[in-house]
């Protein structure tokens, strides 16, 4: 029975550990991960790039509405007098005729007429229509349709490219701040270390037990360490500042920080794949449009063909009636056979620009493939300088250790224990910069096979 009871409380002590645990890694993360978020969400470039997306959108949609018909209102109006003219001899060819008949029948019912002049512009007339124009067969609207859709896709991708080089940049920005806080965190308590060093030396001086030499030594060792306080503090502050930039907030703004004392997974950015780089899916999409143009250049062969309708009314003196309303039913047809030329122009043009294409994908494959051999190689470098730099940390702590216990026994001399010291706290410099400098090239590898996920 007791050892069932221990057995549980062991069960529930490790679940709350390993409860705890992922949950103080995932904080740290989403810390980092919440800064990504905020700087994309500001970042004006980003911006400017989803505009032009919107405005990609709607060029699609006024690409897809020119299938659809068409409808125009139009109308004129005429008012003239003199120009040309028609004579009309009306009285020549009738006059005789109608004399006769008035003689015949003792009349006068058949009066005489004259000649007429028509003036043939038209005099108080106008024109009102509607117009309903449809294309049937236009292949150069299929073509635009398809490009302006890639274009969409291409402008996604750019902006997925922006996202992923910021969240490069502020990764980088974050490890730097890091590095610096940290650095100055070595240097503080190093300066509580000699300031007592030099209190103790001080209490030595005034009993005999040593030479003022190791007085001035303390304060010369008191004096640099402010200084490079000073210096590494402004160092903190300048990538607090760029930090910040990248945010789009003010460069004053405090930053919380991760306790970062491991490295990264590198199991997750050591594959050599490239494919998800958005760099090549531009290209792709590139190249599609340029079949899409070539296909355009070539649409000459193929007829245009549309309908048109106009429902209207013409008249003179502004009438509307029955008469004066009319509608005309076309059907059109347009085929280039013949332009010197121009059309094979085109399509080789199109043409060559697909092979243009086709080789700088080659190019910027082989291209961002070596870039990623050399992240992945300086990454291995960073956790070897890291490795090398733990181990003479741990080193250079036995040995200060050591020698401050010969010192407070007063078997060394205060240089043998200030140079112990200096290797101890350079050894902590030296492994904190290197622990940074493997998240810095994780992140060079995570751009350059592009295995960060990035939320649309």
């Amino acid at each position: 029975m007791i050892n069932k009871s221990k057995k549980r409380l062991l069960r529930y002590f490790c679940l709350l550990v390993l409860m705890h645990l992922p949950t103080k890694i995932l904080k740290a993360q989403n810390r980092l991960d919440s800064y990504i978020q905020e700087g994309i969400g500001s970042n004006q470039s980003i911006r400017q790039q989803s505009f032009i997306l919107e405005k990609n959108i709607y060029a699609l949609g006024e690409a897809k509405s020119m299938f659809l018909p068409n409808v125009s209102f139009s109308t004129t109006y005429t008012k003239a007098d003199g120009g040309r003219t028609i004579d009309f001899p009306t009285g020549d060819l009738l006059n005789g005729v109608y004399s006769t008949l008035n003689q015949l029948t003792g009349s006068s019912s058949f009066p005489q007429l004259q000649n007429q002049s028509i003036l043939l512009n038209p005099d108080n007339f106008y024109d009102a229509k509607f117009r309903i124009t449809q294309p049937i067969l236009n292949a150069e609207l299929g073509y635009n349709r398809k490009v302006r859709s890639k274009q969409i896709d291409l402008q996604k991708t750019e902006i997925l490219l922006y996202k992923r080089e910021l969240v490069k940049e502020i990764k980088t920005a974050y490890y730097n701040y890091l590095k610096a806080a940290n650095a100055t965190k070595i240097y503080r308590s190093y300066l509580t270390l000699v300031n007592e060093g030099e209190r103790v030396n001080r209490k030595l001086l005034e009993n005999g037990k040593i030479n003022r030499t190791a007085v001035v030594r303390s304060q010369n060792e008191v004096s640099k360490i402010r200084a490079s306080i000073t210096a590494s503090e402004k160092t903190e502050e300048s990538a607090k500042y760029y930090f910040n930039f990248l945010l789009n907030r003010p460069l004053k703004d405090s930053i919380v920080a991760d306790d970062i004392d491991t490295l990264p997974e590198q199991s997750k950015v050591l594959n050599g794949d490239i494919s998800s780089r958005e760099e090549l899916s531009k290209l792709q999409i590139s190249g599609d449009i340029s079949n899409d143009l070539t296909g355009l250049a070539k649409s000459y062969f193929i007829p245009k063909i549309g309908a048109s309708l106009d429902l209207g009314s013409q008249a003179f003196d502004w009438k509307f009636n029955q008469k004066s309303r009319y509608y005309l039913l076309g059907i059109s047809l347009e085929w280039n056979l013949f332009a010197f030329g121009k059309n094979t122009y085109k399509i080789k043009q199109a043409v060559a620009e697909q092979q243009a294409i086709s080789s700088q994908t080659t190019y910027v494959q082989q291209q961002l493939l070596t870039e990623l051999k050399v992240r992945q190689a300086n990454l291995e470098s960073a956790v070897a300088q890291y490795t090398a730099a733990q181990s003479q940390l741990k080193t250079s702590q036995t040995y200060y250790n050591d020698m401050s216990k010969l010192y407070k026994e007063g078997m060394t001399i205060y240089i043998e224990l200030l140079d112990a010291q200096n290797q101890w706290i350079d050894a902590k410099l030296k492994s904190n910069i290197a622990l940074f400098d493997t998240w810095i090239a994780y992140t060079a590898i995570e751009r350059a096979n592009a295995s960060f996920t990035i939320q649309q």
